[in-house]
């Protein structure tokens, strides 16, 4: 036998053990709960997920996404070319060499920059331990293979050249396939699979599914997540296809701020809990890490003090899903943060002791302050504030209901709502509210794990909300936006909901507020916060940005922003839960505002502004974006008072 059939038979091993360890690892991910794959469609779709939507995000980092094309996409076509090695005529041919020693020479420089990513100094994001093995492996594998494709080229008389050849890419495709059980090569065909089976299909291709999934509450099992078997079968599969490569733990306000989360590290305990024994973590623990006994097992409980993880890391989470946005493997940190949760809520009522009295005023007052519900309308003293219920039958459906939200409680965010409802009034939009009948929309209890309060809350609202007749919603605040347009419709409410900041952009374009130049008026350059539940919930970021530069304001962007900006801080009930770190996740977003040089922060959410203007000492001054528009409307010029357009129609 020649080197050329013997490589082949290599390779041939080589994908019979990845399959074999893809079985093996599969018995795990069959411990998980049932969960429906429309495998047909996934696999159809597997190659754009990969090439288009995977290499989005990893393009994000430029040597990352070269060195992953070059090494994965020569390794792959290598070992391709290399099975062709079988036959005979091949085995001795000079252009079949050639073309083998090119793909193997691609995979082997792939190999070297992913050596040269970690040398001389590893940085801190990527995981270490058997992660070091890797790059040697792929460079003896690839040059291996290099080596019998220069040796078929040469001729018969460099046969030797081909065995040592052959013999150095056994020995690389012995640690690679070492690497594929426990190691960091699992993200090989877990990975694949994870795309085709992924739990959130509508997120590839550009899609922005970010809905929470109902509980069905009158199941017969268990509340949430308890154990690794608790978690579905695909995101069992999901949390193995983790190569470690940090950029959650980069975008993770949690982290930077240090509390006790890290999202690799979490999903890195999720695989750990399920196959308790496997590779040891070797990178960057949690922050101020609470001891726990770290014992693990599939139907061993995943969170307390005798388990892998420590109730502080599932309540530092702020659900901003930066760590979601950032991982190339698209895996959903967030769920299965929520699912924790809802058991540690909902089956042992073990929440963090401040997050106990707003559950509570929300299940007996549906509100989370425990305040009258016909107080939310305070802050309009002096303000019309007209009430849907007051419409007389015969009129016309109102063009917009304005939901208030939780923010309207707040002395600073009436501030907000005074603007908004003056500029509703310049513009006559025919605008009412629920008064009395607007309740908490329940996005906290969700992010707390109370999904049976939320959904009497949703239920309630929808009820209430189908009694009227409005066109669509608008709100200024991003976590009513989002559960009312998302999470509801699970529920029958299928309502059109609009942010302010888009819908103050429109009455500008539509010439029904006319505006002046503002930037001559305030000194210095704004720069924008995104909201994450506007921006990466929603993927509204720019329709806010267009209504700054229409008031003629210098616009600076944060290093952090879009749909990659910084959390507030304010998210996923983290102010109730209120776990300790080193430093304060608004006083970190203050500080990457005030090295803009701007003197104003442009924000569009009640929870942003409240964390934002909790920052002491010197920074830009907070306003919202109806505060700005408010300003410019009164700074232009004297003229008749616009024409109102027609009304839209009416939502059924």
């Amino acid at each position: 036998m020649t080197p050329a059939p013997t490589l082949a038979l290599l390779v041939l091993i080589l994908a019979a053990l990845a399959v074999a360890q893809a079985l093996r690892r599969a018995r795990l991910w069959r411990r998980g709960r049932p969960a429906h794959v429309d495998w047909l469609a996934g696999l159809k779709a597997l190659p754009r997920r990969y090439l288009h939507d995977v290499h989005d995000v990893v393009a994000r980092d430029p040597y990352a996404a070269r060195m992953h094309a070059i090494a994965a996409g020569g390794l792959i076509t290598a070992s391709v070319l290399g099975v062709f090695g079988l036959v005979p005529a091949l085995g001795h041919s000079p252009v079949y060499g050639a073309l083998l020693a090119l793909a193997f020479a691609a995979a082997l420089a792939g190999g070297v920059m992913v050596g040269r990513r970690r040398s001389p100094v590893k940085p801190a994001r990527l995981s270490g331990g058997r992660f070091r093995l890797v790059p040697p492996a792929l460079t003896a594998y690839a040059g291996g293979g290099l080596l019998v494709g220069i040796a078929i080229l040469a001729g018969p008389g460099f046969a030797a050249l081909g065995w040592l050849g052959v013999a150095l890419a056994a020995a690389g495709a012995a640690v690679l396939v070492y690497l594929l059980g426990d190691g960091p090569m699992r993200h090989v065909f877990a990975g694949a699979l994870h795309l085709a089976a992924h739990p959130r299909s509508d997120r590839f291709e550009g899609g922005r599914e970010t809905a929470l999934h109902p509980v069905d509450l009158a199941a017969p099992q268990k509340l949430g997540a308890e154990t690794p078997a608790d978690f579905a079968w695909n995101r069992l599969l999901g949390f193995d296809a983790c190569i470690q490569c940090g950029r959650c733990e980069v975008a993770c306000p949690a982290f930077a701020a240090g509390q006790p989360l890290n999202p690799k590290k979490l999903i890195q305990d999720l695989v750990g809990s399920l196959a308790p024994g496997g590779a040891p973590y070797a990178g960057s623990p949690y922050p101020n890490a609470r001891p726990v006994a770290g014992v693990g097992g599939p139907e061993l409980p995943i969170v307390g003090l005798g388990a892998m993880v420590h109730p502080d890391t599932i309540w530092s989470c702020t659900t901003c899903r930066a760590c979601v946005e950032e991982c190339p493997m698209m895996i959903e940190h967030v769920d299965a943060i929520v699912d924790l949760r809802r058991f540690q809520t909902m089956e042992l009522g073990a929440v963090p002791e401040k997050a106990v009295q707003p559950l509570l005023d929300l299940r007996q007052a549906e509100e989370p302050g425990g305040r009258a519900l016909a107080a939310r309308g305070d802050f309009a003293a002096g303000l019309a504030l007209p009430k849907i219920q007051d419409r007389p039958a015969e009129a016309r459906p109102a063009e917009v209901l304005l939901w208030l939200g939780e923010g309207a409680y707040d002395l600073r965010y009436g501030r907000t709502l005074r603007a908004l409802v003056r500029l509703l009034g310049a513009a006559q939009v025919d605008f009412a509210v629920l008064g009395a009948e607007e309740r908490d929309c329940g996005d906290l209890a969700r992010r707390l794990g109370d999904e049976a309060t939320f959904q009497d809350l949703a239920r309630a609202n929808i009820a209430t909300l189908s009694r009227h007749r409005f066109g669509r919603i608008l709100t200024a605040d991003p976590h009513a936006l989002h559960v009312i347009r998302n999470e509801y419709p699970a529920f029958g409410g299928h309502l059109e909901v609009v942010h302010h900041s888009s819908f103050l952009d429109e009455l500008v374009a539509g010439g029904r507020l006319a505006v002046g130049d503002l930037g001559a008026a305030l000194p210095g350059a704004v720069t924008y916060h995104d909201p994450c539940y506007l921006g990466r919930y929603n993927g509204e970021t720019e329709a806010p940005r267009r209504l700054l530069d229409r008031l003629g304001l210098e616009r600076r962007e944060m290093a952090r922003s879009g749909k990659r900006s910084m959390c507030c801080g304010g998210g996923g009930g983290a102010p109730v839960a209120d776990i300790e770190g080193e430093r304060r996740i608004p006083d970190l977003r203050m500080g990457q505002a005030s090295e803009t040089g701007a003197a104003i922060v442009a924000v569009a959410c009640p929870t942003c502004t409240a964390m934002l203007e909790g920052v002491t000492g010197a920074r830009p001054e907070v306003r919202d974006i109806a505060e700005l528009l408010l300003a410019a409307v009164e700074a232009a010029p004297p003229a008749a008072a616009p024409a109102r357009q027609r009304q839209p129609e009416p939502v059924a």
